[in-house]
């Protein structure tokens, strides 16, 4: 996502928008070329964000894997306890956990060797992206995959 910087000279407010464009061009390449995404900490509760960021991936598309132990099937999608649990390829794992339940996730997901591990708006941990990156998978934190789909592709 953008920043935005307000700055105010003499009287006159204006907003100056910071973009990583390197970043967005290679999201926006990921999200096109990606099938098949593995959200961890799905909720089967439609006003969670889990479960509205992963009904939105299924409206465009992509395939989406959930991955919560407590249950058997969300959104229609046979749910997996683990990752590890997943028979085919995932070529995205998206997080939906606290930052310090983080690591041991990124872990597991390393051993599937997908193409990106993405922790949701809100989620950081640098040690997990320290891990990811040093196993050669792109790595995205803090940012919504929906909104930057819409953003960068179209809603």
């Amino acid at each position: 996502m953008a920043d935005q910087c307000k700055v105010d000279s003499g009287g006159d407010v204006f907003s100056v928008k910071i973009t990583n464009t390197k970043l967005d061009d290679e999201i926006r390449e990921l999200l096109k070329s990606v099938k098949v995404i593995a959200v961890v900490g799905l909720s089967p509760k439609e006003d969670r964000p889990s479960n509205m960021v992963a009904r939105y991936l299924k409206e465009k598309g992509y395939k989406v894997i959930p991955v919560n132990p407590g249950h058997d099937e969300i959104l229609g999608e046979k749910s997996y306890p683990s990752l590890s649990s997943i028979p085919e390829k995932v070529d995205v794992v998206d997080i939906f956990r606290k930052s310090s339940e983080v690591l041991p996730v990124v872990e597991e997901a390393i051993k599937l060797k997908p193409k990106c591990i993405w922790l949701q708006l809100g989620i950081v941990n640098d040690e997990a992206k320290r891990l990811a990156e040093e196993n050669g998978i792109f790595f995205v934190q803090d940012r919504c995959i929906k909104i930057e789909h819409q953003r960068l592709i179209g809603g």
